[in-house]
């Protein structure tokens, strides 16, 4: 493949070539929501440059129309200096835009050669089955060229989260795109991928290619970026150099407000044991084992993080201890009584709170009001219900009360709870779990999808409930989430507790590498 070196465009006077991509003034408009208002970008040829922005700011939209999924209501946009117009996302794939989405979008059944080629218009695409030796090769080819290990013969369902993202990047380089966004690339991978993402992405800018990075992670940002365009409110405020930002400038850029330092909560003093695991075992949803011989203890007052890829049994782990999942062996005590397996009921009464990782899908019931949703765990309490009637004005004094003391913004009690943003929805989840006073809380993913300053808030929630004495085991992929809040760390590799160690003793590469399958050095 081809890729046009900065020279090459340059015009005949020695003049600068123009911006590879350049939106100006876009504009557009949902119902009620005012999504992008006259944003400019622009990123040029050999460069990554980031995308910031909280959830909402318009990062996706503005994302979408470049690709094509959306039309603008206002402004313009120019590929390398020239106006283009792009009616569907295959106009925009035929100027050699590709976008790798946060959820992947391949076919688990097919190969990864299969899937690198679906829906390639060109020769190579129509002829699958005639060259697909050949393609097989070129995948190989650009699978070594650019350090994305994968079998071009391997099924998708057979890979890792991380290889199916470099399936995706295959995809992308296979069609020789020139522009190629990111959404949130890290998401799924360990510290060492992440890496090696890294890598590729500055390989693919120094052949001239424009990469577009979404993240919410500053300091991925600063480690793999030339220049950072923020996004407020619809509106681009700023476009700045990386090396030239900190962190704290790029996230008050972000939420328009100086946030809190970030710094590692202060040791606490752990109490007696609220949560005590021994060789629990749990079966996955296709009925292979998730969760394997896993043992772990959280203590009154301390929080205990359970870090791993996704994939990897957490969530399992997560429904086990709650009792939305039946554990097939082993023992689980809350405050030093035994739960019964798979009993909701018995986990809540016990003074099991839960914070599950989908918040829109489990998390609450999207149809029903915020007011119903905050009282699904306490409608069976005196002051929720009179006998089989419901107290219907106590409830929504209760939901008022906590809207309030939450800052969730929300049109009233009774409103919809799915028209709430990502961040009110885990609001929402919060307060519901904490009024009912919890001697354990487990929250999975609390963060995932959300903007720096919802992040923030729902820190100061983890915090605020470890101070109180309640026993936090948060599940999470995120390293640097772990590491700021967590007392002691424990990683989970295909079902088992491979490893624990405190904070003041975790490094970052022996806890990835044994996110991967690696062994810990410390254990020879």
């Amino acid at each position: 493949m081809t890729v046009q070196s900065e020279k090459d465009r340059r015009g005949a006077d020695g003049a600068p070539p123009p911006p590879a991509v350049e939106m100006r003034g876009i504009v557009k408009r949902f119902p009620g929501v005012l999504a992008n208002d006259r944003v400019d970008f622009e990123a040029a040829a050999g460069e990554v440059h980031a995308l910031l922005g909280e959830n909402g700011a318009g990062k996706s939209t503005l994302s979408n129309i470049l690709t094509g999924l959306y039309r603008p209501d206002a402004g313009e946009i120019f590929i390398d200096g020239e106006p283009v117009q792009f009616h569907s996302p295959r106009d925009a794939l035929d100027a050699r835009i590709f976008m790798v989405h946060q959820h992947f979008r391949l076919v688990e059944p097919f190969t990864v050669a299969e899937n690198v080629v679906l829906g390639d218009h060109r020769g190579e695409g129509r002829t699958f089955r005639l060259r697909h030796r050949a393609i097989e090769q070129r995948v190989a080819e650009l699978s070594k060229r650019y350090g994305l290990a994968v079998d071009p013969r391997a099924r998708v369902w057979q890979l890792s989260l991380g290889e199916q993202q470099r399936v995706e990047i295959l995809k992308a380089l296979y069609r020789e795109a020139r522009i190629l966004i990111l959404d949130e690339p890290t998401a799924v991978l360990t510290p060492q991928e992440a890496d090696v993402l890294f890598e590729t992405l500055r390989e693919m800018a120094a052949e001239g290619r424009t990469v577009v990075f979404i993240s919410h992670k500053l300091h991925e940002v600063k480690a793999v970026a030339d220049r950072v365009t923020v996004l407020r409110g619809g509106r681009s405020v700023a476009t700045v150099s990386a090396a030239d930002a900190t962190l704290r400038s790029l996230a008050s850029l972000m939420v328009g407000r100086e946030l809190d330092s970030g710094q590692p909560a202060r040791a606490r003093t752990p109490g007696e044991p609220v949560l005590e695991l021994t060789d629990v075992w749990s079966d996955a949803d296709r009925g292979d084992s998730a969760v394997r011989g896993a043992s772990l203890v959280v203590r009154g007052g301390e929080i205990v993080a359970v870090a791993g890829v996704a994939g990897n049994g957490q969530r399992e782990l997560a429904e086990t201890v709650a009792g939305m999942r039946r554990a097939t062996r082993g023992k689980i005590l809350v405050c030093g009584k035994a739960i019964r397996a798979g009993d909701p009921r018995s986990a809540i009464a016990a003074g099991v709170a839960y914070v599950p990782e989908d918040r829109l899908g489990t998390g609450v019931a999207p149809s029903l009001s915020i007011a119903s949703n905050l009282a699904l765990k306490g409608y069976r309490e005196r002051s929720s219900s009179h006998g089989p009637l419901l107290r219907i004005g106590r409830i929504r004094e209760h939901a008022v009360e906590l809207i309030q003391r939450y800052s969730i913004a929300a049109p009233g009690p009774g409103a919809p709870a799915r028209l709430l943003s990502g961040g009110n929805l885990q609001k929402v989840v919060l307060a519901r779990e904490f009024s009912g006073k919890p001697r354990l809380l487990i929250a999975a993913s609390p963060t995932r999808g959300l903007d720096v300053g919802a992040i923030e808030t729902v820190h100061a929630y983890l915090r605020e409930a470890a101070a109180d004495g309640v026993g936090v085991l948060l599940i999470s992929e995120d390293l640097d989430e772990i590491l700021l809040l967590a007392d002691r760390v424990a990683v989970m590799y295909e079902g088992a507790i491979v490893g624990e160690t405190s904070r003041e003793e975790a490094d970052v590469e022996e806890i990835g590498l044994l996110m991967a399958g690696g062994q810990d050095p410390r254990a020879d």
